[in-house]
């Protein structure tokens, strides 16, 4: 099933610019693992060692963050899109 991963500047660069990428993917971890497998570095950036979210990254889907549906597992359906958003910290 084809959906969007929506990418921020930080990244772009590893995809030829593009800001958005289709992939074919049924769960959030299998989006981010498509456009790993076209684009690779993308993953070594969102996830960490063991393959969790890294801290400073928010995927959502639907507007609402995966930490609050099944995170990486979170089911996708048919032309969703996935944002990959660097957390901002600031006082």
């Amino acid at each position: 099933m084809s959906v969007t991963v929506r990418l921020p500047s930080q990244l772009r660069s590893l995809v030829g610019g593009a800001g958005e990428v289709p992939v074919e993917a049924l769960t959030v971890r299998e989006a981010i693992a498509a456009v790993d497998a076209a684009y690779p570095g993308i993953a070594f950036r969102v996830l960490d060692d063991r393959g969790a979210l890294r801290r400073f990254v928010n995927v959502f889907v639907a507007d609402e963050d995966v930490r609050y549906l099944d995170g990486l597992d979170t089911v996708l359906e048919p032309g969703q899109t996935v944002s990959l958003v660097p957390a901002v910290a600031g006082g």
